[in-house]
């Protein structure tokens, strides 16, 4: 594909007076009352009885962040980290949570890469709404596993997604590959 460029440098003043997705949403931490609640606070609660995630989705967790299943996923086995923290960029994360949201990302991918047997793994960060962000203001980090061939017609023609696995079956082996992970 042989793409041209467009220069069109009078329009970087509109650009830069545009507000960031940032000033628009609430940077906030875990202390105090959380009004901006998404699914990834959510699915952070843990259980008052055993330490163990509420979500059935939450396939681990450490000290600042978790790996869960995601409930409308890419492809078959995409999973999402998230850090406990409803904020909505990786710099309002401190340099431990960073880390761990990192480490876990790793995790996730080991797990991937032994419960699934992609060919290939996508790990993204989209930040803000235009970028891609489903949810703007709780950063999160995407793994999702790749074959060739996975989209194809189904997707292009009929806006459709063939995920060959349920939920319930997909979390049963990425849960044990983590903690096969985890052993080593």
């Amino acid at each position: 594909m042989n793409e041209k460029n467009l220069w069109a440098p009078w329009r970087i003043s509109y650009i830069q007076s545009l507000e960031s997705e940032g000033d628009q949403t609430s940077r906030q931490n875990t202390e105090g009352p959380k009004p901006n609640r998404c699914f990834l606070c959510e699915a952070s609660e843990i259980d008052d009885t055993g330490g163990l995630p509420k979500d059935q989705l939450v396939l681990h967790h450490s000290h600042s962040c978790l790996i869960m299943l995601n409930r409308f996923p890419y492809s078959n086995g995409h999973l999402l980290i998230a850090p406990f923290d409803h904020v909505a960029d990786i710099d309002d994360l401190n340099i431990e949570q960073r880390s761990d949201l990192f480490e876990m990302t790793n995790i996730a991918n080991k797990a991937v890469r032994i419960a699934m047997n992609p060919q290939g793994v996508n790990i993204g960060i989209n930040l803000g709404r235009c970028a891609g962000a489903g949810v703007p203001g709780h950063v999160h980090v995407h793994v999702v596993p790749r074959w060739e061939g996975d989209v194809n017609f189904m997707q292009v023609v009929g806006d459709v997604r063939v995920i060959p696995q349920s939920l319930e079956e997909s979390c049963k082996v990425l849960k044990a590959a983590i903690d096969q992970v985890l052993q080593k």
